[in-house]
Parts: C-alpha cells; structure tokens; sequence
C-alpha cells in the first residue's frame, strides 16, 4: 500500500493506493474538515398517529402496480450497450440500430375548400340559400410615395450670433 497525493477537481487530495487482483486501486481519501458528523445528518423525530399510517400504506397499495413486467418498461439503453460490447469482443461490426417506423403522415387539407363546404352545411341547416359564391380577387393597391422633403438647413453659430432675440 502507499499514500498518494493527487488533484481532483482542482484540488489536492490525499489516496490510498493498494493493488487488488491484477488492477491497481486508488482510494480517495478525506480531510479531517471534509468529514461530517452523522448525526447532522438523521431526520428530526416525528410521531404519527395509527390513522396516519394506516392512509400512508393505503396509498402506497393504491399506487402500487404489479403489471411492471411488460415490454414497455425494458430498458432499451443497457442492451443496445451490452451488444455493442458483444460486437466488438467478437471483432465485428455493431448492428445498427433499427429504424423507428415513421408515424403516418397526416391528410393535407385545402383550408378554404373546408370553410366553404362548412358555410354551405351552415346555411342549408338554417334552410337559407346554400348557394356559396367565390370571393372577388382584388388587385392590391400600392401607395404612391411623395417626395421627400427637403430639410433646412441649420444656421451656424456665426449667423445666428447677429439676431435678437425673441420676446413674449
């Protein structure tokens, strides 16, 4: 065995090197100011009552499932790791993750062909005229643009040194 200091973090810390099996182990160890009390860390005592209790463990069977087993709850992570580690110890290429299938595209609908058969549903409920009519197509106008106006130009301190000035 052997103390080592190493840095970690940006600091300096003190490690219990050992060797175990046929890897060497460092083991961190702690300042004297790093090490807490235990007891700051336990809960403040509590008292409950029997009824208290009694609806704790009543929620905990209500929330409790026993149908956990299914597919749905595989976890897909560790195995897609586990054989990409297969893979590669038997020196091949690591399958390629299958495809999710895409959802089904969803139906274009032309917006206007839709109101126009709403208003004619509409109406014809009402027993009004069902007759819809198209909308004249109106040429935008553009505005005409005015000239420009054209700014005075300021007066220098010289010609406005000459003047009197105004009384109310």
């Amino acid at each position: 065995m052997a103390v080592a200091k190493f840095a970690w973090s940006g600091r300096e810390r003190l490690g219990l090197l050992r060797v175990r099996d046929d890897a060497i182990v460092l083991h961190a160890m702690r300042w004297d100011d790093e090490i807490r009390d235990p007891s700051e860390l336990a809960p403040d005592a509590v008292e409950l009552t029997g009824v208290e209790i009694a609806e704790a463990q009543l929620l905990i069977d209500r929330l409790t499932r026993d149908d956990l087993d299914g597919t749905e709850f595989a976890d897909r992570y560790t195995e897609a790791v586990e054989q990409l580690i297969e893979a590669k110890r038997q020196h091949e290429e690591p399958r390629k993750a299958a495809e999710e299938p895409e959802a089904p595209a969803g139906q274009v609908v032309d917006l206007v062909a839709a109101l126009q058969e709403s208003v004619v549903k509409a109406r014809a409920g009402r027993g009004e005229d069902a007759t819809v009519h198209e909308m004249p197509k109106v040429a935008k106008k553009t505005a005409k643009k005015a000239p420009a106006k054209k700014t005075a130009a300021k007066k220098t301190a010289k010609e406005t040194a000459g003047r009197k000035p105004r009384t109310a």
